[in-house]
């Protein structure tokens, strides 16, 4: 016979969570896996877990009001006529029309155009508005060819290969119907208002070797003009890096599993890839191997919100970040100010992430024309622009705090790690030792 304390609370098994009894319930009643969009919920090691140990004697700072640190960065430098130079390294990854609305692409490029960086078209084509407020765009070109035609092949400034995803390596997109109106059908070249699933691997190649004949066709189409980006998830990060170099790439993009999607499974989400902060160094020492570390430009992506994450990624070796969900937050995402309407939608702002459903009260992931409207471009435009602003003068501070007057400059000796996971994954001593997990000594 067992006895149970009334004074002691009945005890919850970690495993079996609410969250986890909650998705058995839905699960067994639906029959359906749960899709969502966003990036990993889970807590994983991230930039948070290093720290920047500054100048004191043994270094030198500089004087912010009167010492320069620059901020530029050329991509696209190896074999493109015309690599982009840009006056931030932060730019704006991969978001289609069709995941978000018409306003929020514009909203997207008129930010970065003011901050003078790129934003980038993601799946399902270029649209006008999008190509005429941004003024560096990057076109991205996916498995699902959406969109894909030569005009706008030469109208981009770079082309990034997508093979994959960090919140999904090795899985396709997904736009459901209730987001795929006349425009968007129009332009994908599909059906209105039926779900469309995207590839997770291109028709034309099977491994590396093709890879090097699709690059080699795109710059024959552009003229040798555009760079040429790869686009991987962070599954193998040193050999994904090593093969898309091989296949001459100027640009490798890198996105670890913290970077967001606009719809697909929440197994995939959560259980797929490897965190950021993982991805990093082994991608950092491919290029080195290969002599082609800053020759070969090396972009991160996947959970970056602030300075400091910036001045992080560029410490650890990568030359640009990329943001996805922090650029939407800029613009509008989650904003408390539409607290009722997510009530309404059974969640709440700042966990709100059925970008599927189209349904959005901030007009940013819908393609429903009144609540699109909600969103004013050219007042987005500006949050993002002054959030661009704030995340540059973030990482030039601590820059110059570490005697750096470049923020290439910035490299591993300037980090400490505060755990024993993010000293190994980074690679870098653990705060007041000179040791991490994996380093030979004490």
């Amino acid at each position: 016979m067992s006895y149970h304390n009334p004074h002691t609370p009945p005890r919850k098994s970690a495993t079996f969570d609410d969250h986890t009894l909650a998705e058995i319930r839905r699960a067994a009643a639906t029959g359906i896996y749960d899709i969502r969009g966003a990036g990993t919920k889970r807590k994983v090691p991230h930039f948070d877990d290093l720290l920047f140990l500054g100048a004191s004697i043994s270094r030198y700072p500089l004087e912010g009001y009167r010492e320069k640190c620059d901020t530029t960065v050329v991509l696209g430098s190896r074999f493109a006529k015309k690599p982009i130079t840009l006056k931030t390294p932060i730019t704006i990854a991969g978001m289609s029309f069709g995941a978000l609305s018409g306003n929020a692409k514009e909203a997207l490029g008129r930010g970065a155009t003011i901050a003078g960086t790129s934003t980038t078209t993601g799946d399902g084509g270029m649209t006008d508005e999008e190509r005429g407020h941004s003024q560096t765009l990057v076109y991205q070109y996916l498995p699902s060819r959406y969109g894909m035609n030569p005009r706008d092949l030469r109208r981009a400034d770079a082309i990034e290969v997508v093979v994959g995803q960090g919140a999904k390596p090795g899985g396709g997109g997904m736009l459901l119907g209730q987001k795929i109106s006349d425009r968007v059908a129009n332009m994908r070249n599909l059906p209105k208002g039926i779900d469309q699933r995207s590839a997770c691997r291109h028709p034309d190649w099977t491994g590396p070797d093709d890879l090097e004949i699709k690059i080699m066709e795109l710059r024959e189409i552009t003229d040798w003009e555009k760079p040429i980006y790869v686009k991987v998830g962070g599954a193998r990060p040193y050999y994904d890096t090593a093969l898309a170099v091989k296949a001459g790439a100027d640009v490798v993009v890198l996105d670890g599993m913290q970077g967001g999607t606009a719809a697909t499974q929440d197994v995939f989400i959560e259980n797929v890839g490897m965190p950021t902060l993982a991805c990093i160094r082994p991608a950092v020492q491919a290029l080195q191997d290969l002599g082609m570390h800053r020759k070969v430009q090396l972009i991160i992506s996947g959970g970056i919100r602030s300075g400091a994450d910036v001045a992080k990624a560029l410490a650890l070796g990568a030359d640009a970040v990329a943001i996805g969900t922090a650029a939407l937050v800029a613009i509008g995402d989650n904003d408390p100010k539409w607290e009722e309407e997510y009530q309404k939608l059974g969640t709440t702002a700042g966990a709100y992430d059925d970008w599927h459903e189209g349904k959005d009260p901030a007009g940013i992931t819908t393609q429903d024309p009144e609540l699109a409207s909600r969103l004013d471009p050219i007042a987005a435009g500006r949050r993002l622009a002054n959030y661009l602003k704030v995340m540059t003068l973030e990482a030039q501070t601590i820059a110059r705090a570490c005697g750096k007057n470049h923020l290439h400059n910035l490299e591993p000796e300037d980090l400490c790690a505060l755990t024993m996971e993010a000293a190994a994954m980074a690679q870098i001593p653990l705060a007041g030792t000179n040791w991490y997990p994996g380093k030979g000594g004490i």
